[in-house]
């Protein structure tokens, strides 16, 4: 915040206070209650330029665990505790059965169906909740726009500790980090694993997903959805390397049926007009041309900013942005990218991060194949500048 602008949020935005909007959010960074600001702060929520602190919320809830041929690692002390077994081998005692299997989101939608309690939380059967989980989420029903939240998934201290222990603890793609946000594609949380989620009862998975990624494709369908750090579910993640390799693999492949569902939304290099074209120059060993365009984009900046502002936009921004661009080489266009002897330059990263990036980039393409799409294989549109005023 400068003054009575705000600049963040998701898509990015300038925002420009009016006197009283600012009043008001001053009082708020001094703890006020919102009060009678509900339209400025929802507003202002919305676009990720701040986050809800709710009152404690009390409610019944129901715990449902989908499963299929494996033990449930815990099972959390709520008002209802529903397994759903999705057609294991040996059928588990007391457990809502599947004679078919469906996969996780049939399951789960069983679930959901049986479930007594309006709010429900869907925990997978290799997580174990830290004690006082269900509170921050729980806060959030508070607002009845809120129909999902997600807590952070964090790793079971490793029995054997190893580089795949201390990767996955470091980079996993179910840990969405320790700031609180709304979820938005292309945000700074695009979106969260259904390994644990907190939901209103009427939610529903697309049962059509049965390898995967209905999770993501719920998230993006649902209006609004929440991820709470302050709230931690342990999970068992995989640190053998053949199922560690495979995983990613599979992550990768769900890319493709998401996107045919949602268009646009899970490309790579989401990044302004200006940073393309920067790094593009310099991909052609034009680095006079890349700074020309930085300049360019700075001085237009500086139009609606102080020049500081707008240099720390355009010179910084691509900087930071060079991990975005990179990963989109590494990931996404891996096989086009070795064939560039400067985009190889991507590649310099830690073992164990280049074959992550090279599974899901495989997976990628594998699904690509197999959905007849190559829209995750696309840059992503550009983001431009929004200017508000409220």
């Amino acid at each position: 915040m400068d003054g009575d602008t705000l600049l963040g949020g998701e898509p990015f935005q300038l925002v420009r206070l009016r006197p009283e909007s600012l009043a008001r959010v001053r009082a708020w960074n001094d703890g006020e209650p919102v009060g009678d600001g509900g339209a400025l702060a929802r507003d202002l929520v919305m676009a990720n330029l701040a986050q809800p602190i709710p009152p404690p919320l009390h409610a019944p809830v129901t715990t449902v665990i989908p499963v299929r041929n494996r033990e449930v690692l815990a099972r959390p002390a709520t008002d209802e505790l529903i397994i759903v077994d999705d057609a294991s081998e040996r059928p588990i005692p007391g457990a809502l059965r599947r004679d078919v299997r469906g996969g996780a989101a049939a399951a789960r939608n069983d679930g959901l169906r049986a479930a007594r309690h309006e709010i429900v939380a869907l925990l997978d059967s290799d997580t174990v909740p830290e004690p006082g989980w269900l509170e921050p989420l729980l806060a959030h029903f508070n607002d009845p726009e809120v129909d999902i939240v997600a807590p952070r998934i964090v790793p079971f201290e490793p029995k054997a500790p190893g580089p795949l222990s201390a990767y996955e603890a470091r980079r996993s793609p179910l840990d969405r980090g320790e700031h609180a946000a709304r979820v938005v594609p292309y945000g700074r949380v695009p979106f969260v694993p259904g390994a644990a989620l907190l939901v209103r009862r009427h939610v529903r998975f697309d049962e059509t997903f049965t390898r995967g990624g209905e999770d993501v494709e719920l998230v993006w369908r649902t209006p609004y959805v929440r991820y709470e750090p302050a709230s931690r579910v342990a999970h068992a993640h995989r640190t053998d390397p053949k199922a560690w390799l495979a995983r990613r693999v599979y992550y990768g492949r769900t890319a493709a049926q998401v996107a045919k569902r949602h268009p646009g939304k899970a490309r790579p290099l989401h990044v302004s007009p200006w940073t393309t074209a920067a790094y593009a120059a310099l991909l052609v060993n034009q680095p006079k041309a890349a700074l020309a365009i930085t300049a360019t984009a700075t001085t237009l900046l500086a139009r609606d900013v102080p020049p500081i502002t707008a240099a720390e936009l355009a010179a910084l921004g691509s900087l930071r942005s060079g991990r975005v661009v990179a990963n989109a080489l590494s990931r996404h266009w891996w096989p086009l990218a070795l064939l560039h002897p400067r985009a190889r330059l991507a590649f310099l990263k830690s073992p164990l991060a280049l074959l992550d990036d090279l599974a899901y980039g495989t997976g990628v393409w594998l699904g690509c194949a197999q959905h007849r799409t190559l829209d995750p294989l696309l840059p992503a549109k550009g983001w431009k500048l929004v200017r508000r005023r409220l």
